[in-house]
This record gives structure tokens, C-alpha cells and sequence, in this order.
């Protein structure tokens, strides 16, 4: 059984792989001055990297669970999801409102995916 660790943190990995799958932590957005919309894109890119890196893709992202600061930027988060994700590969998504780690964050979003 092989865990490799993608990017390890002082706190925490940001991504891991095991038995075939790619684990994501909590991703939040570098730039916190945009909108849910401009973080929630942000967020996505860096999804793609990491994706990337463990050799895979967006059509294989099998979870996702989305934590929005206001649940009333539902549409401003989908509005960029909508346009990121592959309409004949959607994932299980599960999205809420929460209390984020400071007051500038907008959105934060954690996937699995198959490698």
C-alpha cells in the first residue's frame, strides 16, 4: 500500500495519492480581492494542477464538497463551476454554507478524483 504525498504542508498534505485515487485538501483561492465567482475560478485552476501532476483530469473527479462563505453566492460559485466542469463527466457534489477561515474568503473546495 503507496501513499505519495504531492505536496506536503507544514500543517497538512495538500494532495495525496493512494490506491489509484487523488486526494485534495480544502483549496482556497491566492487571490482573495475577486468575487466568489473570481475565487471560485481560481480555485478550479489550481485543481487543474494538481490534477496534473498526479496524470490526471477534471473527467475523472469523482467528489467534490464546495464550503461557500454566503450561501447566497450559490449562482456567482456555479456561474464558474458551470464553465469549468465537463458536463459528461459530473462528479457527486455536495455544496453548504460555512464559516470560512478569515473574513476575505470566499469559497473553498475539495475533490477526489481517480488516477
Amino acid at each position: 500500500m503507496t501513499i505519495e504525498r504531492l505536496a506536503d504542508g507544514p500543517r497538512f498534505c495538500r494532495a495525496l495519492t493512494h490506491n489509484g485515487t487523488l486526494y485534495l485538501s480544502g483549496m482556497t483561492a491566492d487571490d482573495l480581492s475577486g468575487d466568489t465567482t473570481a475565487q471560485t475560478r481560481d480555485i478550479l485552476a489550481k485543481i487543474d494542477g494538481f490534477l496534473a501532476k498526479a496524470g490526471t483530469d477534471k473527467t475523472k473527479v469523482l467528489s467534490a464538497v464546495i464550503w461557500l462563505r454566503d450561501i447566497a453566492d450559490f449562482e456567482k460559485m456555479n456561474a464558474a463551476w458551470d464553465a469549468w466542469i465537463d458536463k459528461s463527466a459530473m462528479p457527486v457534489r455536495a455544496t453548504v454554507e460555512a464559516r470560512l477561515a478569515g473574513d476575505d474568503y470566499r469559497v473553498e473546495i475539495m475533490v477526489t478524483a481517480a488516477v
